[in-house]
């Protein structure tokens, strides 16, 4: 699949990957900045945004859609930077296809299954009633129980308002595909060779001290940041601080 992207700046490609309920948009006060420096693509993967919607929603399918997608824009090789699920996707498409993969970087994720934390909010993201005449705040209220105010904002980004309100991104694929997405795909490919960094927030339990070992194993040039004042969303939560990382990750020979 073909994917939605966002492209500006020119010179080595660094391309974005957003994570569950995301969009390319995400990325947009990092990509302005990196795009003094670099040809920036934030892409749209499949189910969110833009981009088209299909049911098999697996890494393998996530990562064949941008290793497809960059090449058919000339954009390979590249750096790629990938938070939470589009980490997970970033990493296997470095498994994949190395020599299309320059550095890797991965925010606040490692390729290990986690416990279910988005199928009740999926299961009620479903259930808020799209008639005509569906306000924000009784959308947000729908999720109040779930979720705190700034995750609610986030989720609603994707929830279109109106005449006919529906929701941008394939909500049941997505929410079929949790318990696939939660989990880190058999892969038999031999460990990534180049450099990787993975990025934690510091309020963020995501990547614990034990998960070391496993990242090493796929990726053995692997070093590790913590980013303070940042939680799970370390982009969105210190924005400056992340882009500092990225740029000097970019930056190193």
């Amino acid at each position: 699949m073909i994917l939605h992207a966002v492209e500006s700046g020119t010179g080595a490609p660094v391309v974005l990957l957003h994570g569950l309920f995301g969009q390319a948009g995400n990325f947009a006060t990092l990509q302005r900045r990196l795009s003094a420096a670099h040809r920036v693509i934030a892409l749209d993967l499949r189910n969110h945004g833009a981009s088209g919607h299909a049911p098999v929603m697996d890494y393998p399918a996530l990562a064949g859609d941008v290793l497809e997608t960059l090449d058919a824009r000339g954009a390979l090789p590249c750096a790629l930077a990938g938070h939470s699920m589009g980490g997970k996707v970033a990493m296997l498409a470095a498994l994949m296809a190395p020599d299309s993969v320059t550095r890797l970087l991965v925010g606040d994720i490692a390729p290990v299954r986690y416990p279910p934390g988005f199928r009740q909010l999926a299961q009620a993201m479903a259930a808020i009633p799209l008639h005509s005449g569906l306000t924000r705040a009784a959308a947000d209220a729908a999720l109040a129980d779930l979720a705190a105010p700034g995750v609610r904002g986030f989720l609603l980004q994707n929830l279109r308002f109106g005449a006919a309100p529906h929701w941008r991104i394939d909500l049941p694929a997505i929410a079929a595909a949790l318990p696939v997405l939660e989990d880190w795909p058999a892969c038999t490919a031999p460990p990534y060779a180049g450099p990787a960094l993975f990025v934690a927030g510091a309020r963020s339990d995501y990547i614990r001290p034990e998960h070391r070992a496993v990242i090493r194993l796929w990726f053995p040039r692997a070093r590790f940041v913590t980013v303070k004042d940042a939680g799970h969303w370390v982009h969105a939560d210190n924005p400056a601080g992340f882009a500092a990382v990225v740029e000097a990750f970019l930056a190193a020979g």
